[in-house]
């Protein structure tokens, strides 16, 4: 007997329905527990699907909401709906995919594919086979239903279709979902590729075996009219570039030639697919080749979707209106931050850390619109196309720049000062030129009376800061940062935030170009701080810390911290220890600390209070969650990772000023604890500061060696690298302290850092640390490490090449002459190796160059 539902728990259910419509939260509140009652009733979820699939006499909303309360109870409880209840929801799904209402049959889509992905396609046999034969059905609704809910599988289940546990069902769904891509309806073609399209990039071996029939049938839809369906071709299109671009390079002229109509195709969603291809092309080696004879058709084509749409415009207004200052911000405009952990990092020869490290992308600034549109797509293909053709570019753009850079419409003129901005990394060379007269009217630019020509100005500028700061003061940097000062003050948010951000990129880049503007920078930067709104506040901040990295000690003036501290100090004050704008704060503050050396003793010690409060705080919550995981919240670790850092700063500032600080607190316990936290940016930070307090205050470090080492031990793990790094750095500075009596201990690194300093791939900054360690490991304990010598000498001389002499290079240096000193057949046999390798002609060449003592000792002493 089938079930049939009971009128009085029909119209409990009906009314629930209703009232969970109802904007009102005590309402909202009321149904919440209701669902919570109801939940125990174990027909209750037969009343829900006979609402969605059968009660036609009610409303749409009301039956599709009646399926989405469904779906998330199977999210939730699946496991326990008694088998009649399951089989009855799967049976009434199934009878009911062809409903005549679109939405109800997209309701009914979504719940089989929640119950085939809590792991039921294995136990719902008959579900795909049953769904492909609805394909044929002669009646619309029944295929477009069916092939909707198809579609929604493949998106959530795509590799367990490829898989042996279901038989490879894909085998015959991918020939089927093929046949469909002639069907007269464009709904269903659209939904054909759109499944085709989830098998691309994991390279499913049914479509693999299928690719040429899969590429004609795409050609084949080439002129197809409904904007789904071109979509889904571009889409189709640009994943097969990455994947099986070997079957696309014959057609690739006409595919280019589509794709360049495409990216001007009247709908968005058609024209940002499409624009995608050039993107994807721009990473392929064959790129060069294949678009070179086509960028003068496509340039035009990415420069003119560089626009602001009308629609953006209109999403922009407050923008486009100007002065909005005063307007709080709203919470949901301010996007998460992550916190960066502190990474140990050496200076090489040329005065820049590790290349391209820090920069984020620098993406010009649309995030507020929908994240992702034509403008931003078209912009970042222009930059990566820049790289690849470097000013092979410029014949294309040059005559198009100047039209738009003057133009009288604000739009045009705007768009043009992105084309320029997107082009800096690639075309610099060839751009260098022009810049002195650009200049100038990029920095008028800053004075335009539109926010949205003001804020793209900033960030174009930012992009040839490199190139200002390299020209004399006076012509260039000195106007910019006037102006860009000006902007920081702008009455716009928008303004505001690119300017803070052009102004912390210019700072890396001047350095200490800046120190004779500070008193003038400094008053600029206060006085935002008073003005500013939330988020710009936290923009503000990186700029105060990017000042501070950028002069140094140079900050260490009494004017200058009188300006600065006060605005600091009163912010952090007023923000609770739960408060994620701390991070932000405490972020600037350790480059503030650092900086400052011991101008910040007066502000230190409630700095340093606070510090270790929200490490114990974390600790002890992150203890409490683990015991008893129902009752507690797990805690956020940033904080712990902030204070961390900012301890950190505290300790490189203010050197052996720190000691009392120290002194009267259970940092190093925390400290033991942070070590062997189960993530690892806590692990990161925890090194850098252990390292830090090594060279600050080594005597509160010392009693903890023995505890100490064998966690510095464990985390030589180059599967994580920044850990690894950092526990290197630390080490090396532990043995710089402990002297000789580093001996115990050295059987507990030595081979996993000559390991890393052998492995392939390993980033540079973690092979000069590992360098400097086993240096330093050597300078103390020689007898200990020279036998390994012939097993680093190599990679430790080419890793150490190109750093600045400092004492950290020169004491692993010391500590190499004193290992060779010990063991001299180590370096000896390299020698003889590298002279056969050679050939004795080479040989005799090469050491026509070596300076006169040099020749002799080698000849006497070793035969060489």
């Amino acid at each position: 007997m089938e079930w049939q539902p009971d009128e009085q728990g029909l119209q409990q259910v009906l009314q629930l329905l209703k009232d969970s419509q109802s904007p009102d939260t005590a309402t909202q509140r009321a149904v919440q527990e209701k669902l919570e009652q109801l939940n125990q009733f174990p027909d209750f979820n037969n009343y829900l699907i006979f609402v969605l699939t059968s009660l036609k006499s009610e409303d749409e909303p009301t039956r599709s909401l009646s399926g989405l309360i469904l779906k998330n109870n199977v999210k939730a409880h699946y496991q326990n709906f008694p088998p009649l209840v399951a089989d009855f929801i799967k049976r009434e799904c199934l009878n009911n995919i062809g409903d005549p209402s679109p939405l109800i049959r997209a309701t009914i889509g979504i719940l089989i594919t929640t119950i085939a992905s809590k792991g039921e396609l294995q136990t719902w046999p008959e579900l795909l086979p049953q769904l492909c034969n609805l394909l044929n059905s002669e009646d619309y609704n029944t295929c477009e239903g069916s092939f909707g809910a198809l579609q929604k599988i493949c998106e959530d289940s795509s590799e367990l279709l490829d898989s042996d546990a279901l038989n490879r069902p894909l085998n015959i769904m991918i020939p089927k979902f093929l046949q469909f891509f002639k069907h007269c309806s464009p709904k269903i073609r659209s939904h054909a590729i759109a499944c085709v399209n989830q098998f691309i990039s994991s390279r499913a071996q049914a479509l693999m075996d299928h690719i040429d029939t899969f590429i004609e049938s795409l050609f084949a839809l080439a002129g197809d009219e409904d904007c789904e369906v071109r979509k889904n071709v571009c889409r189709a299109l640009v994943m097969l570039l990455e994947v099986r671009i070997d079957r696309l390079i014959p057609h690739m002229h006409s595919i280019i030639q589509y794709m360049l109509q495409r990216t001007q195709d009247p709908d968005e969603n058609v024209s940002l697919e499409a624009c995608e291809f050039w993107l994807t092309l721009a990473e392929q080696p064959v790129c060069k080749e294949a678009l070179s004879g086509h960028l003068v058709q496509l340039i035009p084509i990415l420069v003119n979707g560089m626009k602001y749409s009308e629609i953006d415009i209109i999403l922009l207004k407050g923008d486009v209106e100007e002065e909005d200052d005063t307007v709080p911000d709203s919470e949901q405009d301010i996007k998460p931050r992550f916190h960066k952990s502190r990474t140990v990092t050496l200076q090489h020869e040329g005065g820049e850390g590790e290349e391209g490290e820090d920069h984020d992308d620098d993406d010009d600034d649309d995030d507020t619109l929908s994240d992702w549109n034509l403008r931003k797509c078209s912009a970042a293909a222009l930059d990566v196309l820049a790289n690849v053709f470097r000013d092979e570019l410029l014949p294309h753009l040059l005559p198009l720049l100047k039209g738009l850079l003057f133009h009288p419409d604000w739009v045009v003129k705007e768009s043009g000062i992105l084309v320029l901005g997107a082009i800096a990394e690639g075309c610099m060379q060839g751009m260098v030129p022009y810049l002195p007269e650009l200049m100038p009217h990029l920095i008028q630019c800053l004075c335009d009376k539109k926010a949205l020509v003001r804020s793209i100005a900033c960030w174009t500028l930012s992009r040839y800061a490199h190139w200002v700061v390299s020209q004399p003061p006076d012509s260039h940097l000195k106007p910019l940062m006037t102006e860009l000062l000006k902007r920081i003050l702008d009455g716009n948010k928008r303004v505001q935030e690119a300017a803070c951000s052009a102004f912390a990129t210019l700072e890396e880049e001047a350095c200490t170009e800046l120190v004779p503007y500070l008193s003038f920078i400094l008053d600029t930067l206060v006085f935002a701080f008073g003005k500013y709104q939330h988020k710009n506040l936290l923009i503000l901040y990186d700029a105060i810390g990017t000042l501070a990295d950028s002069v140094g000690h140079h900050l260490n003036q009494p004017e200058y911290i009188e300006k600065l501290m006060p605005p600091l100090i009163a912010k952090w004050n007023e923000l609770k220890d739960e408060d994620k704008d701390l991070f932000p704060l405490l972020e600037c503050l350790s480059s503030v600390a650092t900086a400052l050396q011991s101008g910040f003793l007066p502000y230190c010690e409630p700095v340093y209070q606070r510090c270790v409060t929200l490490v114990q705080k974390t600790l002890a919550q992150a203890m409490m969650y683990s015991q008893q995981p129902d009752q507690y919240e797990a805690p956020d670790k940033d904080f712990m990772i902030v204070a961390l850092d900012l301890l950190s700063g505290l300790a490189e500032g203010l050197g052996g000023h720190v000691d009392q600080l120290v002194s009267r607190s259970n940092i190093m316990t925390l400290l033991f604890q942070c070590m062997q936290d189960t993530m690892p940016e806590v692990r990161q930070s925890s090194f850098a500061l252990l390292g830090d307090l090594t060279k600050a205050c080594f005597p509160h470090v010392k009693p903890c060696i023995a505890e100490f080492m064998p966690i510095l031990g464990t985390n030589l793990n180059p599967e994580f690298i920044s850990v690894c790094n950092n526990a290197t750095w630390a080490i090396g500075e532990i043995c710089m302290q402990m002297g000789v009596e580093m001996q115990p201990y050295v059987s507990l690194v030595l081979n996993q850092l000559v390991e890393i300093i052998n492995r392939p791939n390993t980033p540079k900054t973690l092979l000069e640390n590992t360098a400097i360690t086993i240096g330093r490991l050597g300078y103390v304990c020689p007898q200990e490490v020279a036998p390994m010598l012939q097993q680093f000498i190599r990679p430790w001389c080419t890793s150490l090449r190109n750093i600045r002499d400092n004492e950290e290079k020169d004491s692993a240096f010391r500590g190499i002459c004193m290992m060779i000193g010990v063991n001299p057949g180590g370096v000896v046999q390299i020698l003889h190796g590298f002279k056969d390798q050679v050939g004795e002609e080479n040989w005799q060449q090469f050491s026509e160059q070596f300076p006169p003592q040099l020749k002799e000792r080698l000849s006497a002493c070793y035969g060489v």
